[in-house]
């Protein structure tokens, strides 16, 4: 058991070392993005509706929030700044119209191919093993789910 110093320790605090590492990687990503015009949630948006339209699927708004686990305040303005861009096109439902879907544009799936080289540059010199990266992702997607109340998904 932890004494009460321990405990408080900034150092042992498992909260702080994913706040940090976070930002690390945010802060990585940030010189990437720019040559697309992206910001990281933006980026995160684009993946997501790259993934859904590329399996046919439509993307709900309020899917979308649900897989990026953002809400509607914060979703709203990044979708507008997305649209405004031409990437995307936000539709409302003529059957209930609280439903908006999106989808891209041309210029939306030109995007796709200059972000293609993004995630091996961002982890090109990091010195971190591949199988290394997936075991910490697999150990985050259960740590999330056990703090979400869901049972743990396979990978």
């Amino acid at each position: 058991m932890a004494t009460p110093e321990e405990a408080l320790s900034l150092d042992n605090q498992v909260c702080f070392a994913l706040y940090a590492a976070n930002r690390a990687v945010t802060a990585r990503y940030r010189p990437l993005l720019a040559d697309l015009e992206l910001t990281y949630p933006q980026y995160l948006t684009m993946l997501v509706l790259w993934e859904q339209e590329q399996a046919g699927g439509v993307t709900r708004v309020s899917d979308l929030g649900r897989r990026l686990r953002l809400d509607s305040g914060t979703l709203t303005p990044l979708l507008k700044r997305l649209a405004d861009r031409g990437l995307l096109e936000r539709r409302r439902s003529a059957l209930d119209e609280r439903v908006v879907t999106l989808t891209l544009t041309e210029a939306g799936w030109a995007l796709r191919e200059k972000a293609g080289s993004i995630p091996e540059r961002l982890l090109c010199g990091i010195g971190v093993e591949p199988e290394r990266l997936k075991a910490l992702r697999r150990e985050l997607k259960a740590v999330l789910t056990a703090l979400e109340g869901e049972a743990v998904p396979s990978d």
